[in-house]
């Protein structure tokens, strides 16, 4: 492709630590909203590589691990490059819960470990009329991903993750047994952090999901994806 950049350097699988705990702790991941009113488009996926066999595939709520890089459809500038962040390691995230823009979400649906896939992204599922001015990304910008996935994990808010918090199996989720399960977490990923972080991360996920404000998080606030086993 002309303007194509130059690849990124780097590479590997990396270790998975602590993983679950991306569902509690922030991700800055090229995350943002598309605004603007304009309709959406379709996002146009093009499979480059596909190991077989191909499995698991991908679906909404799974934890991925993936190097992508990003570039601008108009000119082939990149803006983004997974191999330059995190020491080079690549990107934990969940699909399908808006920690990615949309079209990411959706362009890597049913995505196998080892598949590599070329994915255009129209400005209504990327950063619409307003662009991203920090990422480089110009107004109604058309984007191109090229992305590799490594692992295809259950999600951390998968039946499995909240049966695990749920310890009295009361289908949800007490201040105490969330406060349980980041202590287990943090211990897990051991990483040194102070105290306070504990509590703010706590305060943070009530807030976000505790939609009725009873101090409890429900299967179904807890279980955004719809899963019928709860």
């Amino acid at each position: 492709r002309k303007g194509h950049a130059p690849q990124c350097h780097g590479g590997g699988g990396g270790e998975m630590r602590g993983a679950r705990a991306l569902l509690l702790l922030p991700l800055a991941l090229l995350a943002a909203p598309a605004r603007g009113g304009a309709e959406e488009e379709e996002v146009k996926i093009e499979v480059v590589h596909l190991p077989e066999p191909c499995s698991p595939r991908s679906r909404k709520g799974d934890l991925l691990n993936a190097h992508y890089d990003g570039f601008l459809a108009a000119g082939g500038a990149r803006f983004y490059c997974s191999r330059t962040q995190n020491d080079g390691h690549p990107k934990w995230f969940v699909l399908g819960v808006g920690q990615v823009i949309k079209g990411l979400d959706i362009g890597m649906m049913n995505m196998c470990p080892g598949e590599k896939r070329k994915v255009t992204i129209p400005p209504s599922l990327a950063y619409g009329q307003q662009g991203y001015a920090q990422g480089n990304i110009p107004p109604n910008a058309t984007l191109i991903f090229e992305i590799e996935l490594y692992a295809v994990n259950r999600g951390p808010r998968s039946v499995e993750a909240f049966n695990q918090i749920d310890k009295d199996s009361d289908k949800k989720l007490s201040e105490l047994e969330i406060s349980q399960y980041l202590k287990e977490e943090f211990a897990r990923d051991g990483k040194t952090r102070h105290p306070s972080v504990h509590d703010e991360v706590l305060a943070d996920i009530f807030k976000k999901n505790d939609h009725d404000g009873d101090g409890f998080i429900s299967a179904k606030e807890y279980n955004v994806y719809q899963h019928e086993e709860l």
